[in-house]
Formats: C-alpha cells, structure tokens, sequence
C-alpha cells in the first residue's frame, strides 16, 4: 500500500497538483498498485483556516506518509503577516522537519518548445541538467536571524548562512552518484572568494570527490555561473548549489528550457521525498484554467522514480509528455505559433486529460 500526503496549497497549485494526482490515479489502478491519498491545507489556505501555515496535523501526515505531493503555497493577500505565518513557512516547515536535505531540479530543453525560450536556438538545443540544491541549511535556516530595532529609529535585519562539514558531504555525495549515472561531470557553484562558509564548502567538496575518482569536479563562483548558464546552458549536466545559490539559479535555468511550468522537483532524504513544481502560486492566473500542470506532473513521475523505485512507471509518464508536446499541445506559457507543425492552446485541465490519453495510447 502507498500512503501519499497530498499538499495541492494555494492558487495553480490546486489545479496542477489535481492533474498531476489524475495522471498517478489512472496508473496506479492500471497496474492495479494499492494507494491512499490524504489531504490537508498547508500555506494561505491554512493560514485562512486556522490561523497558521501548517498545522500539526498536517504535518503528523507528511511524516506518516511514504511521499509527499505538494503544489504551491503563497499569493498578495498574506503578504503582509509576520515572516512566520506567511504561507511559504508551511514549506521550510515541511522541509525541515522532514529532513529533506536534496534538491533536485532537472532543466531539459525539449526540442519542440526551443521557440519558448528567450535564447537563440543554437544556445539551449541540447540543454539538460540537474540542479542539485542544499536545501535544509545556509542562510535560509541559520541562526541568529530576525529584524532586531538599534534605537534611535535605526533596525538591523540579520541573517545568518552556516553549514557545517556534515551538511555538505552528504549532499555532495549525492550529486556524485548521480554523477556517475549521467555524463561524470559536477561543477560546483559558492563564492568561496569572499564568504568563508562556502570557502568550506569547496574544501569539503574537494575531499568528498576524492571518493569518486571517475567523475570530474569544478568550481564557478556563483555570479559567473549565473553569466555561463546564459552564454552556454548545454555544457552544464550537474551543478551542486549551497541553498541559496540554487534556488536562485535554478529559477534561472527555468527561462532556458522556455517556461517555469515546466519544471519538477524532488526534496528527498533517502527514499522519503516531498515533490513539487518550482513554481509558485501564481495568483494572477489562479482559477482561470491556464496554468501548465507539466511541472507538477514530471514531479509526480520524479517520485515514483525516487520513492519507489518505478523507474518504468516514471519513463511512461515522461514520454507522454514529450508525446503531448510533439502532437502541438500548449498552454499559455509555451504556446507560440511560430516553428515546426502546428500548436494547439489549451488549458491545464485538457493538458492533463491529453497526458493521460497519451498514456492509454502506450498501453
């Protein structure tokens, strides 16, 4: 039985994470795979019920769960609370406490959509990486960190980024196994130059790919690899990031392969694993049927992949994407009449139905 903890949240995130939970729906009772799925409000939809961004039921569900489905929390209307009771607490919240301490974001520019892109074609044909995030340490957890008054009239907002030796073997580990499965190469990206916690983190890197003699390590300060992932994304295949240097340039890669819509993520800490669209709510297309669910449907296919062990499962999911892509279906974000055959614009709820009618077609 797979226990799975659905999180759908706040604006899109509603929407695509019920398209992304059909496409799981219609495989699992194909292949006639028992499942449970329990929901429950995190972010401003929580906030609106019960005064704040998770509850510990909520999150008594996460960690009872095998994996987590979440969509995206946030929107102008919260913006305005104090820093821990805005929706997006719910999802450091989650991340922490669940040890999610991998980050991976893959960016794959699909031929078919080169058009979506802002670069030239020659630039991003051919791009795909993986972002391999830090995510439970850095300045988004450090400590101290608030806004503290001097007198005077005067304030000091503080934050702290630390990481210690064993936050950084562990998540360069990773990033060198995965390494060794793709094209061998990891680029590690700090500012080692003037911030002696990523000064550790290159020495820590270092000593870990001593263990990994058949893959080749380099480091970039974080400025000029956000220059070089623009001058040439497709030399890139793992980029290892301290958190937040990788939320940063992970939002980056997005425009290179054309769409933020398009992107899926895995927080992980060894099987258990949280995943997610790198998108957020975007309030101003909520509700209006238009926002791309391919992002929180490729996650969906990242956790059967990673929690489960369904590599053939997750493939299928991944072809009938690229199926639906190469047949010219389109929401907003990447529609284009320009380039090769013909595109049809629809909506999230049809692009998830197209998905699925792809996957009846595989059989």
């Amino acid at each position: 039985m797979i226990k799975l903890a659905l999180f759908a949240g706040d604006g899109i995130g509603v929407e695509v994470a019920t398209e992304a939970v059909n496409v799981l729906k219609f495989l699992f009772d194909l292949n006639s795979i028992r499942y449970e799925i329990e929901e429950d409000l995190v972010g401003g939809a929580s906030y609106d019920e019960y005064k704040k961004p998770i509850t510990e039921k909520a999150l008594k569900l996460a960690k009872d769960a095998d994996a987590v489905i979440f969509g995206a929390v946030g929107g102008y209307k919260w913006e305005s609370l104090p820093i821990e009771l805005r929706p997006e607490k719910a999802l450091l919240t989650l991340r922490y406490d669940l040890g999610l301490y991998v980050n991976l974001r893959p960016a794959k520019v699909y031929s078919e959509l080169i058009d979506a892109s802002p670069l030239k074609k020659d630039i991003v044909n051919g791009t795909d990486m993986i972002i391999i995030r830090e995510l439970t340490g850095g300045i988004y957890f450090g400590q101290p960190r608030g806004i503290f008054n001097l007198g005077d009239g005067q304030r000091k907002g503080v934050n702290t980024l630390t990481y210690t030796t064993k936050e950084i073997t562990r998540i360069a580990k990773t990033a060198f196994e995965i390494a060794e499965k793709r094209r061998k190469k990891v680029l590690s990206v700090d500012k080692a130059n003037v911030l002696e916690s990523t000064e550790l983190w290159r020495e820590v890197v270092a000593d870990t790919a001593k263990n990994y003699p058949d893959v080749e390590l380099s480091n970039m300060y974080v400025d000029n690899c956000s220059m070089q992932l623009i001058r040439q994304p497709k030399s890139f295949d793992i980029i290892l990031a301290p958190n937040m240097f990788g939320d940063i340039l992970s939002d980056e890669a997005s425009m290179i392969a054309g769409s933020i819509g398009m992107l899926p993520s895995a927080s992980l800490n060894g099987k258990k694993g949280m995943y997610e669209p790198i998108h957020g709510s975007a309030p101003d297309i909520a509700g209006q049927n238009k926002a791309n669910p391919i992002a929180a449907i490729l996650s969906a296919a990242m956790m059967l992949r990673y929690s489960f062990d369904m590599g053939s499962l997750a493939e299928r999911i991944e072809n009938a994407v690229t199926g639906v892509i190469r047949k010219g279906y389109r929401t907003p974000d990447i529609y284009s009449d320009l380039g090769i055959g013909e595109t049809k614009l629809i909506g999230t709820k049809e692009m998830g139905a197209a998905i699925i009618a792809e996957l009846k077609l595989k059989g």
